[in-house]
């Protein structure tokens, strides 16, 4: 992998930074980023050393939408299997079973808020806006994920308008998690993929697995879903590390306090 890849994967610490690396296009979703994000999370997935991805982007612009320049001279079908990468591209970070975190900062547009979508939450710099012009664009996009994030009449009114939604507005509606000083996103970023990663692996995989399965469901369902997943918690032996480690933490903690009432 080269500096020129439009997809860059850096991994440290059971920390996995996926990096849109198409800087002088303001991030522009074209047909080998759509591949590149595909492998990568795919390898990312099946790679056992990671505990938790962030996705994030190099220059002024987290992704400016779909590249629409390569389109120029091809045929419908090109357009139609483009579009179905892109489609892959999306699934493929949605069903990594590791915890993923868009870090996103200047311009979201369009395909940019696919990407966004399609990862676990979004942790966005105070900096960020978002657009879903697609309809203007004389095309048909994010009418899906948008609308499960922030309810069907907001997604048809950012769609049929395609107005800028400002990060506040976005952290309002859900579409965002967190909002941070854009000086600080990327160290923010580390903690919290830090704390993720920090914890047990097969917990957290099942964590997010049961959140998934159960949101296309009932409670009743839901609540086998999460118990299914614990029974499995409980086969692995794991779960006694972690009644350990809160002990530990509780002992530490009054050893604290005793020590702050004696001085």
């Amino acid at each position: 992998m080269s500096d020129e890849d439009p997809v860059l994967v850096h991994e440290a610490d059971g920390v996995a930074q996926v990096v849109l690396n198409r800087p002088e296009a303001r991030n522009a979703l074209n047909l080998p980023m759509c591949h590149g994000l595909s492998e990568a999370f795919a390898r990312l997935d099946a790679d056992d050393g990671v505990g938790a991805v962030l996705l994030r982007a190099d220059g002024p612009a987290f992704c400016a939408g779909a590249d629409l320049k390569e389109r120029e001279g091809r045929d419908e079908a090109w357009v139609r299997r483009r579009r179905l990468a892109s489609f892959a591209a999306y699934e493929a970070i949605e069903r990594c079973s590791k915890p993923v975190v868009a870090l996103v900062h200047g311009a979201v547009v369009g395909s940019g808020g696919e990407i966004a979508m399609s990862c676990d939450f979004v942790v966005a710099a105070d900096d960020t806006t978002f657009r879903f012009p697609e309809p203007h664009w004389g095309t048909v996009g994010a009418t899906q994920r948008l609308q499960r994030v922030i309810g069907k009449r907001r997604a048809k009114e950012l769609l049929f308008t395609a107005r800028t939604m400002a990060v506040d507005e976005a952290a309002a509606v859900g579409l965002v998690a967190r909002t941070v000083p854009a000086a600080e996103l990327l160290a923010t970023g580390r903690e919290i993929a830090a704390t993720i990663a920090s914890a047990p692996r097969l917990a957290m995989s099942l964590t997010k697995q049961a959140i998934d399965l159960g949101s296309e469901t009932d409670l009743p369902k839901g609540i086998r879903i999460e118990m299914a997943a614990i029974e499995r918690c409980l086969a692995d032996g794991g779960w006694r590390g972690g009644v350990e480690d809160f002990a530990t933490a509780m002992r530490e903690s009054r050893s604290r306090a005793a020590a702050q009432e004696g001085s």
